[in-house]
């Protein structure tokens, strides 16, 4: 009997893939491990951009919708690059998606969305740090990691 014959089987029907301001960079890494975990498990990746209130307006700014226009954070993360990227990204590989926005602090809505959707796993990407910050993970990956009721992968850039 091998390690993977002991590995326990986890069904992955729900994927949570949660992106933030600076994920543009990281669309491809994302992409291929949201595939990798998604697609033989015929699961649902919910693609969810998470602003915070600063980065919403400048969002809604940048899309030219006015503070008046009745719009949601699910409408403004449909039109945002790095989801629309990712999106085609899910498309070409047949790996079904639904997109979410949310405002409001990073690792809290990530966690609070990954619970809302019944998330199997949740995937986040983050940056290469120095090597004295190796040992600590940014404050948005850590408070997912640690609070995160589903298993947590963490995609860095430069993989």
């Amino acid at each position: 009997m091998g390690f993977a014959d002991l590995r326990p089987t986890m069904a992955i029907e729900n994927v949570l893939l949660a992106v933030g301001p600076s994920d543009d960079e990281r669309i491809e890494p994302l992409a291929r491990t949201t595939i990798d975990i998604a697609g033989p498990a015929g699961a649902t990746v919910t693609l969810a951009h998470v602003f915070t209130d600063d980065e919403y307006d400048d969002a809604r700014e940048s899309l030219d919708l006015s503070s008046s226009d009745d719009v949601t954070p699910d409408a403004v993360a449909r039109r945002h690059a790095t989801i629309r990227d990712l999106a085609d990204k899910l498309e070409e590989a047949n790996v079904g998606y639904s997109i979410a926005g949310s405002v409001g602090e990073h690792g809290e809505n990530i966690v609070s969305l990954a619970d809302d959707v019944n998330a199997d796993i949740a995937i986040v990407g983050g940056r290469k740090r120095s090597p004295t910050g190796k040992a600590v993970f940014g404050s948005t990956a850590q408070t997912v990691l640690l609070s995160a009721s589903c298993p947590v992968t963490f995609v860095r850039s430069d993989h």
